[in-house]
């Protein structure tokens, strides 16, 4: 496994498979079973794989959010290690962002809903970060959790929208045992919090209304952002104590 920073390097490397087909999966670290899922599959589909990791500060409509968000590139390193992984890709912000962020994708209906509606520019910086990785490592696929579900859309729509010649495969919501759909912020919550993390999922895959829902979550200790069914899916974001949890189910 070899772990690249350099932009150009990490160029000539993926130049050197031009007749190979390649799987990338975009991460920002943290790496739990909801990841290496995403690995697996990469690496069972293509000759070639490369995982980046990068925390994308442009995502983060919050600098609270972004300072508690996990940092643990050796023990990702070490996880990648055991999945015969090509390459690592780690770059560095002022490389990615010469532009310091002038120049960014924006998507003007979707990316307004759900997670947009509470988040201001969120989706700028997921859309802007993602069009960069693929520019750059220009993958035959590109693999993504169905958890963010809207982001997964949104990003599909782009690469459709962008004639990109890659492929964005969808891979199910990995879950704990428990029913929590697993997420790096799943580590913030303290022991009381994730006693009743659990709920959240529960009642989404319940039979009441999404308004029902939101109520009812809200009388058992999480804060609601949103319940919303759109196209046979409900879609959930809450708040459990400090950490935002999101999650989708079919409705």
């Amino acid at each position: 496994m070899i772990v690249i920073s350099d932009i150009q390097q990490i160029k000539k490397k993926r130049n050197e498979f031009k007749n190979a087909t390649v799987g990338f999966v975009p991460t920002m670290g943290s790496l739990h079973p909801g990841h290496i899922s995403l690995v697996e599959r990469a690496r069972e589909e293509n000759e070639i794989v490369f995982v980046s990791i990068f925390i994308n500060p442009t995502q983060f409509d919050s600098k609270e959010d972004l300072y508690h968000y996990p940092s643990v590139l050796d023990d990702d390193l070490a996880i990648l290690e055991k999945f015969n992984i090509d390459f690592v890709f780690t770059p560095k912000y002022d490389d990615l962002y010469p532009d310091h962020f002038a120049y960014k994708v924006e998507e003007s209906d979707f990316s307004k809903e759900l997670c947009g509606a509470s988040r201001n520019g969120h989706f700028n910086g997921v859309l802007s970060v993602v069009m960069k990785l693929l520019n750059i490592v220009s993958p035959t696929k590109a693999y993504f959790g169905e958890k963010d579900r809207q982001q997964l859309l949104l990003i599909k729509g782009m690469v459709e929208a962008f004639f990109l010649d890659v492929e964005i495969v969808a891979s199910p919501t990995i879950r704990e045992i428990d029913g929590l759909a697993m997420s790096s912020r799943n580590l913030r919550l303290n022991l009381e919090e994730r006693k009743i993390a659990n709920k959240f999922p529960a009642l989404l895959r319940s039979n009441k209304s999404d308004k029902e829902i939101s109520e009812e979550l809200n009388k058992n200790g999480f804060r609601t952002d949103y319940i919303e069914t759109i196209n046979g899916i409900r879609y959930g974001a809450v708040f459990l104590g400090n950490v935002r949890l999101i999650d989708n189910v079919k409705s």
